[in-house]
């Protein structure tokens, strides 16, 4: 995320947590999609990682994309780390590692996704040409050692840094060397929000196997096709991973609040300063545990705004939904994915088949496919069935709903074309991630180098 809240509503109740999640509802016909991507920044001469500082750099890319866009930029300290759109609605940030990201605007339509990343690209290509750099599209870091890996200058992830070793074997590697495409969608009541979360929950490690594509760590293949979402399943299991709970028939806001008030935080920020809070949970939090310690010591709705921002399960609530289990992708693919996710969960039809598709599916049943996915991609089963063969059907909704949304381009075509790459994968019934490893085996002559060429933006 761009920029952390400094909402400073006092907070004195946990009711009034509840209560902000539950202002989050909107009618149908004013649902959006925010599709975010991030990539691999890397300089064309020698693939090598790009730093933050300099005349070629991270920071040097993100000021020339402020001239060019006009957007205000986002500061840490004397550092800037993002850029807001004047309106609000979109975004652009830095993950740890010097990961580019585009947080894009709630638009209607996929037709409109599409242009928006689209013109992203071609502007940020404009910016990073002249400078030798260009950008990568794929889950993982394919060759880059953690000690390679530039850090950013972000006040959050020096906290993250310093934390994330002592609750998981593989969060800086989630930090630094990981890619995603995510889509935000909304959701129109708190039953409404509860049947999306759950049949998202259970169809997210479809979406990790479809999208696998991080088969290489430092220079190799690693055993694996989404080495992102294996890296998930021990980065802090605390705020990560599928959420119990939302199984239940009476799952709703409050569960969630409760789940999230138990989970340490990361920080609280004062006059401008992050101050690291991984001590203590939001619940401690809420009693006084900074009492004494710091001058501004009540909780803020921007406390728990910030809070929410830091949890990371598979499917993450805010006032909106987040799908967080897609590896990072080439431009078809940035697409692809609110279309598969936009097709399920945003025409009733859809929603109600694939709720009925996963009906007996139990927190057991879910979480073994998602240990398994990593590893095994489409040939990971569910129920006693494949991955490649529950995608089939689970991708013959998405486009039944994509239809019956009727949303078409100017060409007259609805959103159901941009399931194309994940037609593709199932009909070869190989991910990227298996493709790269063939080219790796056979054209590549055993090296990860051509994948910045193939492979880029």
């Amino acid at each position: 995320m761009a920029r952390d809240t400094t909402d400073q509503t006092p907070l004195s109740s946990v009711s009034e947590l509840s209560a902000y999640l539950e202002k989050g509802p909107r009618p149908p016909e004013k649902f959006r999609i925010g599709t975010e991507h991030e990539k691999f920044a890397f300089f064309r001469a020698d693939n090598s990682p790009v730093p933050y500082f300099g005349d070629a750099s991270i920071s040097a890319l993100l000021k020339g994309m402020q001239a060019k866009l006009g957007w205000e930029p986002i500061m840490d300290g004397e550092n800037i780390i993002g850029l807001g759109e004047q309106s609000g609605m979109g975004a652009i940030s830095i993950e740890p590692g010097g990961q580019f990201e585009l947080s894009g605007a709630p638009l209607e339509t996929i037709h409109e996704t599409c242009k928006e990343s689209n013109h992203h690209l071609a502007v940020l290509k404009e910016i990073a040409e002249p400078m030798g750099i260009r950008f990568l599209g794929m889950g993982g870091s394919p060759k880059w050692s953690f000690a390679e890996t530039p850090r950013m200058p972000k006040s959050r992830y020096g906290i993250m840094t310093n934390y994330m070793p002592k609750v998981g074997r593989q969060g800086l590697d989630m930090m630094y060397r990981t890619c995603t495409i995510q889509v935000n969608l909304d959701f129109s009541s708190e039953e409404d929000m509860a049947r999306k979360m759950r049949v998202s929950m259970k169809l997210q490690y479809l979406a990790t196997a479809l999208f696998a594509s991080s088969p290489f760590t430092e220079g190799k293949p690693n055993g694996l096709l989404s080495w992102r979402g294996d890296i998930w399943r021990d980065t802090d299991n605390r705020r990560a991973g599928v959420l119990p709970f939302v199984f239940s028939k009476d799952f709703g806001f409050k569960d969630y609040v409760e789940w999230a008030l138990d989970v340490p935080m990361y920080f609280i920020v004062r006059d401008g300063r992050y101050r690291d809070c991984t001590n203590i949970t939001f619940r401690q939090f809420m009693n006084g545990a900074l009492k004494g310690e710091i001058r501004d010591w009540e909780p803020t709705m921007g406390d728990w705004i910030n809070h929410l921002s830091t949890l990371f399960p598979d499917v993450r609530l805010k006032r909106f939904l987040e799908m967080r289990g897609a590896d990072g992708g080439p431009w078809r693919r940035i697409c692809a994915l609110p279309a598969f996710w936009v097709g399920l969960l945003y025409d009733d039809g859809a929603l109600a088949d694939a709720e009925a598709l996963t009906a007996d599916w139990t927190f057991e049943d879910v979480t073994a496919m998602r240990d398994a996915v990593p590893a095994k991609g489409l040939q990971a089963s569910i129920k006693d069935r494949s991955v490649l063969e529950v995608s089939r059907e689970v991708l013959a909704i998405s486009k039944a709903g994509l239809k019956a949304r009727n949303r078409l381009n100017g060409e007259g075509q609805d959103e159901s074309i941009f399931l194309a790459p994940l037609e593709e994968v199932l009909a070869k019934k190989t991910t990227m991630a298996e493709d790269m490893l063939a080219l790796f085996n056979g054209r590549w002559n055993g090296s990860v180098e051509p994948v910045f060429e193939e492979y880029q933006y």
